[in-house]
């Protein structure tokens, strides 16, 4: 069975494609909403399905094996059947988590250990353990343990980063060879391209992810901060040297112009919690722009809430109604919100993919974007 399989290219970087894992296939380029801790927060698992049309979501390492803990992960049979899940689910390795932990952690070859922002106590994250912890999870997709360096970063630092998440490739892959799945699906590793902004680490990084012959890449330490033509940059130079019959991973990326400008240079999957977290604060993403539900403007409008929306949140509640929620407070507005903007990003993915499919993709984006990047 071939993991990835490209349908279409275009002019460009762009292409359209298919991931077969065991829990289902993926049609990329894909969005992957970001369950933390095995939620999507504030939205249903059938709502995740059935209305948003998420087809791949992600857990997070570091927060689940914390709590619930992998020995209630394992009884379980692993998080698909704990969340009630039963299609494709990627993990991260704990290493963005871990970098966030700047001020608890102290690293080392070994690995980085840590404090936990639970209940304080410590705990030592190994690429060996990382990748333990991700079989117990259980993830379709799972990723080798990194160090995510921050913006702005010396070149020394981010040379010494590299060459650690580099080493630390090689023990996960080891791991990963002497250690079978543990509950009957086929779980893949992606290794992560790092080498902060600098073009010559970036170039090293990806080839040396490349030569590891993972069947899919990740690009990380991109979206920490550094200008929006940075990321772009290095994205481009990236994808220029990773194999391109294999999926490619931008992680923890972003706006929807980032997104479609990150599809035009070769990447297949992103992640964000841009749409939930933009969402629980009255922030909304449409076709026609972005819209902050909190303005006066919206409390005498009675039109639905997108009417372009593909969700039912857009045709069955109004701009003023859901601002009302917002405004007294209540926890339905942010899952309408939430609701809402995941149902366009997914929606914004599965457009992109039928005009890269059309073979219009480059002019549509340039058309597109402004638009969406306006004020409402």
């Amino acid at each position: 069975m071939k993991f990835f399989n490209i349908e279409k290219t275009s002019e460009g970087k762009a292409r359209a494609g298919e991931l077969t894992t065991d829990h289902g296939k993926i049609q990329t380029p894909i969005f992957m909403p970001v369950g933390t801790v095995a939620s999507v927060k504030t939205v249903h698992q059938r709502e995740l399905k059935e209305d948003i049309k998420a087809q791949i979501i992600l857990g997070n390492t570091y927060h689940l094996y914390l709590r619930p803990g992998m020995d209630v992960m394992q009884e379980a049979g692993g998080l698909h059947k704990f969340m009630n899940w039963d299609l494709p689910i990627l993990t991260d390795s704990g290493g963005f988590q871990v970098f966030s932990l700047s001020g608890s952690r102290k690293m080392s070859e070994e690995g980085v250990k840590f404090k936990s922002h639970i209940d304080g106590s410590y705990h030592l994250f190994t690429p060996e353990k990382s990748m333990e912890i991700q079989r117990q999870i259980g993830a379709d997709i799972f990723m080798a343990f990194d160090e995510c360096t921050p913006y702005p970063c010396e070149y020394n630092q981010a040379k010494l980063s590299m060459e650690l998440t580099h080493r630390w490739l090689k023990r996960c892959i080891d791991w990963t060879e002497q250690n079978p799945e543990l509950y009957g699906h086929k779980q893949r590793l992606f290794p992560i391209v790092q080498g902060s902004t600098y073009s010559d680490l970036r170039k090293i990084s990806a080839e040396v992810i490349s030569e590891a012959g993972a069947e899919g890449n990740a690009i990380g330490g991109l979206s920490v901060g550094e200008p929006e033509e940075e990321m772009y940059r290095i994205t481009d130079e990236v994808t220029d040297i990773l194999p391109k019959d294999k999926p490619r991973y931008l992680m923890g990326v972003g706006t929807p112009w980032n997104i479609l400008e990150s599809i035009g240079l070769g990447i297949d999957m992103m992640d964000c919690v841009m749409p939930t977290r933009n969402a629980r604060n009255a922030m909304l993403f449409t076709w026609q722009g972005v819209m902050n539900l909190k303005n006066e403007k919206w409390k005498r409008d009675f039109s639905p809430l997108d009417e372009f929306g593909t969700s039912f949140v857009d045709r069955e509640y109004s701009k003023a109604y859901v601002r009302h929620l917002f405004v007294a407070r209540e926890y339905l507005a942010k899952q309408i919100a939430s609701i809402h903007n995941l149902a366009f990003y997914l929606d914004l993915v599965k457009v992109a993919r039928e005009h890269i499919i059309a073979g219009d993709f480059y002019e549509w984006k340039k058309s597109v974007i402004p638009v969406l990047r306006q004020r409402l």
